[in-house]
This record gives C-alpha cells, structure tokens and sequence, in this order.
C-alpha cells in the first residue's frame, strides 16, 4: 500500500493519497483545489488517480474534486446524505472501495456536517480483518472533535448536529482498536475545532485517553461542551461550504480568467467604483509606502483566512505585489478560498507610483518604549480576539476584533489618536489599512503588537 498525507500550512489542511503498488491505481481525499501535488505524486509512482473521495462539504476551503476529475476522470465520492449539483457516487454504511490488496470501508459518521464520512483503511497483505488507518474528515480532530455549529444557518441546528456527533464517535469510531492510526482532515490553526493538534497523526488508543471530547460523559454533557466557546467562524465559510456543492470553474480556468495586467489610471478607476485593491507585500513593506486605499493582507501569513474574513467575496478584486510570481500566489489562494472574481493586478506594483507621490501613503508607527510617552488623547485598540484580549491586555485598550472593525469602526473616534495593536504586527496592519481607507489620519500600528509591549512592560 502506497499512503502519502500532504499538508497545506496556510489552511492547516491534511489531504491524502492512497494507491495499490500492484494495480497502480490510487485515490486522493480531501484534495486542495490547486491538484498539481497529486498528479506530480501519480505520474512518479506510475498511478492512475480513478477516485476522489470528499469526506464531506468543507467550509474553509474550495475542495479540488472537479479538478481532478477533468484533469484525470476520477470518479468523485461522497457520503449517502450529500446533495450536489455535480454528479458523484454516493457512499453509506459499509460501502467498499477495493484497488487490489488496499481496501477502504465508508463509515457514516454525521455531527461536523450532516453527510460526514469517515473512511477505514484497509492493507489487505498485512491484515485483512483490522483497519491499519482511519481517515476522519472533520468528525475526529487530534485533540479535538468537529465543530456542530457551521451550518446553523442553512437548516440544521448546532444540537442536532452535536447529537449526531456524539453518536458517530462513541458508536462507531471508538468502537474500533485502539492501535488504529488516526488521520483527520486538518491541524492546529484550523477554526474547524476549537483545540486542534500539530501532530500529523496519532492513535485512537491516546485519543481515547487525551482527547477531551471523547472523556465518559452524557450525550447531553457532550452536546453542552461542543457547542459552547467556540472560536468565530469566518465569514467565507459558508460560501465555501456551498461553493462546494457546485459545478464551477476549475482553478485554472480561474487563474487565467484573473490574468490581467492594468495601469495605474485603470486601477485608481476601479478603486473608485468601490474594487477592492489587496496591497499582499509585509507589514513593514506597506507602512514604508502604499497605495491609497489598499488593504494590506501579507502573504506571509494566513492570508486566505483573512482574506475570506474581510474581504466581500461579490466585489471585484486587483492585486498588488512585488512581482509576478507572488501576483500569482496571490490570485491562487484566493482561489483556494473560492473567491474567484480578482480582476488583475497593478502593472508594475509600487513602481507605476514612483511619479505620483500624492497617491502614496505611509503607516505611522510606534515602538513599545514609545507607547507609554504619548501625552495625546489616545485610544488604544485591540483588534486580536476577545478569548486573546481576555487572557491578557494593555490596560484602558478597546477590545475590537478584527473581524468586527468594519461594523465597529464607528466606535472608533477622527478626532483621537489611535494606537492599533495585535499580537504580532500581522493583523494589526490589515486594521490600518481598513481605517486609512475611511479616512482616520492619526492612525499609529505598534509595532511587535502585544508581544512586544509586554516585553516592555515586564522590564
């Protein structure tokens, strides 16, 4: 048996490839949308990709199911409950799938999403009464369990859906050995979960002693703690979840589509009918110089993520970058995310600006040692979450997450000093950039956020 997990830091997202090294024929799960890993994998092992299997709806990014059926004809799989505008072969209780001495055997496991499927992995050369693995999608995390609540808005209650959790993990999952090797769908940092592990992989056996979800307790109890204190889904979650549904436009077709380079006079025009213009260069690069109206969201960080949270996924988007190849990261990870309607980008970058410096500004900065000295009328925002400004936080700050600043911002006075401030600096200089965009002039980003003030504080 062939097994590879392939993990995608930026959306903490494990996907799997698995093949008979005798039939060569293989099946990848949970695909990322941009496929190339696979068929790079396939084409130097001698496999032939025939199956696609979704273990459920995602709603954190856009599934790479219909690409890899155009590029390769696979057969796309789902869970019996699944309804698609795609064609698929659906999956129930004990649904076999056999590439020669590799098996896999479809357990139905509801509570993430009502279609869930989990997948047992059968090495049939080594064991054929016992499964080797157990894929779980996002009904078993390592450390955590999925969470109830995404689909509360499209018919199916956060209890329901708890209820039926409770009952696919202790009837089905837990059911089996304890030497079984867990692999879930995502790892820490995903908003899937409320506590995920970085491991890639573990036994059931020490989730049953150390996942806190899976301790004894009533299925009330269970329903109680799943669906309380959890983190704040990000906004494109459900249009990924029913992007997923869809037939769509593969990635490619997408990337070709957004490949269009426009003057600066044409990208002021757009950010004049309200386009969106993503600035993706550091922090420190957009607060030395930017366009006027840009939004900075780094590439170097999770980008997708907070693309999806603060950006509207109906208006259209314009890059800029340093160049062409982080332009085309850029377009690629929104794509990942679903959001598909980028235009182009800025011909040239920040360069096209280099006569124009009435359309160039600069982010004020303060340092941590500096903060204390400021004798102004201030106001200190907090735009990191409220569970991170309750563990911790400069006294007399105003908690304002950052994915609530744009319905919030008018909490935020013109006529103060506003110092902004995140953990790090990431996220603190998106927030500056939505405020420089209405206008707020004495806008400073403290720089190293709060890790750097506490440094300062406790010395």
């Amino acid at each position: 048996m062939f097994f590879q997990r392939y993990y995608l830091d930026c959306l903490s997202l494990a996907s799997y490839m698995i093949a008979d090294e005798q039939t060569r024929k293989a099946v990848v799960i949970d695909p990322q949308r941009d496929i190339e890993i696979y068929l790079e994998d396939a084409k130097e092992h001698g496999f032939q990709i025939e199956h696609v299997i979704l273990t459920h709806f995602h709603a954190d990014f856009i599934a790479g199911h219909i690409e890899l059926k155009k590029a390769v004809g696979a057969q796309i799989y789902m869970g019996k409950q699944a309804e698609a505008e795609f064609s698929f072969q659906d999956l129930g209780e004990g649904d076999e799938l056999i590439l020669g001495s590799v098996k896999l055997s479809i357990l139905e496991t509801p509570g993430h999403t009502p279609e869930g499927i989990s997948i047992l992995v059968y090495d049939l050369s080594e064991n054929p009464d016992q499964p080797k693995m157990i894929l779980t999608g996002d009904t078993l995390f390592l450390g955590d369990v999925g969470r109830p609540d995404l689909l509360a808005s499209i018919g199916v209650t956060a209890e329901e859906l708890a209820s039926m959790l409770y009952h696919s993990l202790h009837d089905k999952i837990l059911t089996l050995p304890d030497e079984t090797l867990v692999y879930p769908a995502h790892g820490a940092g995903s908003m899937c979960g409320k506590q995920l592990s970085n491991a890639a992989v573990t036994t059931l056996g020490e989730q049953r002693k150390y996942n806190y979800a899976l301790q004894p307790m009533s299925k009330q109890d269970f329903i109680e703690m799943v669906t309380t204190d959890l983190p704040e889904a990000p906004q494109y979650f459900v249009h990924d979840a029913i992007m997923n549904r869809k037939e769509r436009q593969t990635l490619s077709e997408t990337l070709s589509a957004s490949w269009n380079a426009f003057s600066l006079d044409e990208v002021l025009e757009m950010l004049n009918n309200d386009n969106q213009v993503i600035d993706v260069r550091s922090a420190t690069e957009f607060a030395g110089a930017h366009l006027k109206g840009s939004i900075n969201i780094g590439l170097d960080g999770r980008y997708a993520t907070w693309a999806g949270s603060i950006l509207d996924k109906q208006v259209p988007i314009l890059v800029i970058a340093e160049d062409e190849e982080r332009i085309e990261e850029a377009i690629m990870r929104l794509g990942r995310i679903g959001f598909d309607q980028v235009k182009g980008f800025l011909k040239d970058g920040l360069n096209s600006l280099k006569d124009h410096p009435e359309l160039v500004s600069q982010t004020k900065r303060i340092s941590a040692p500096a903060f204390n000295e400021l004798d102004e009328k201030t106001m200190i925002v907090d735009i990191r979450s409220q569970s991170e400004w309750e563990g911790g936080h400069i006294e007399g700050s105003v908690n304002i997450p950052l994915t609530q600043l744009q319905e919030r911002i008018i909490e935020i006075p013109h006529d103060h000093t506003v110092i902004v401030h995140c953990q790090g600096g990431y996220r603190s200089s998106i927030a500056i950039s939505l405020l420089e965009k209405q206008k707020y002039e004495n806008v400073l980003d403290l720089v190293g956020g709060y890790k750097a003030w506490l440094m300062t504080a406790v010395t």
